[in-house]
């Protein structure tokens, strides 16, 4: 199992679903799995209950889809490497792709995005994308296996990046005829 982690606009869920289609594994988004449990947007819930509440559920969903054995590709939602449970949970049950973006980078790519709840109100987002990744810098370094620099590459570039990590590391699963029969 491969799971992504990053700054929120890093290109995790992008980035992800194109290396699970190419691989021909399934594909999980974590905050998409959690909107469908919780029923409406993060952003939303996120107001109503606070970020200690959807940091519950987020956990509850990671320990399931690292779990279960089913997923191949996993997305995470930004903070998902603020819990030791989860950095723990992704660490030990997947290989971590941390898709590593500049403050700068980001700023750029999500300075039209109304979905990110700790973007929002912020009068000044570079400042608030600066913080955030000096807290959280270290903990994705710390949860990964691989860093991939993200810089300004495009969605390809970045895909190919991951694929050929994971065919150097040898993770890329079998094609099915070529599995061995179980005994």
């Amino acid at each position: 199992m491969i799971s992504l982690v990053g700054m929120p606009g890093s290109g995790k869920s992008t980035v992800g679903r194109h290396v699970a289609r190419h691989l021909g594994l399934p594909f999980v988004d974590t905050d998409q799995r959690i909107e469908q449990r919780i029923g409406c947007s993060i952003r939303a819930y996120f107001e109503l209950h606070g970020e200690a509440a959807f940091r519950d559920v987020e956990a509850e969903v990671i320990e399931e889809v690292t779990h279960d054995g089913t997923t191949g590709v996993v997305a995470t939602g930004g903070g998902a490497v603020l819990r030791d449970g989860n950095r723990a949970a992704l660490r030990e049950r997947t290989q971590v792709f941390y898709l590593r973006s500049t403050p700068e980078d980001l700023a750029r790519r999500l300075r039209h995005d109304t979905h990110r709840p700790l973007l929002q109100g912020s009068a000044d987002p570079l400042k608030r994308l600066r913080a955030l990744f000096q807290e959280r810098d270290p903990l994705y370094r710390r949860c990964a296996h691989f860093v991939i620099e993200t810089g300004r590459p495009s969605v390809h570039t970045l895909v190919s990046m991951v694929l050929m990590q994971i065919e150097l590391a040898g993770l890329a699963p079998l094609p099915k005829e070529a599995t061995p029969p179980r005994p």
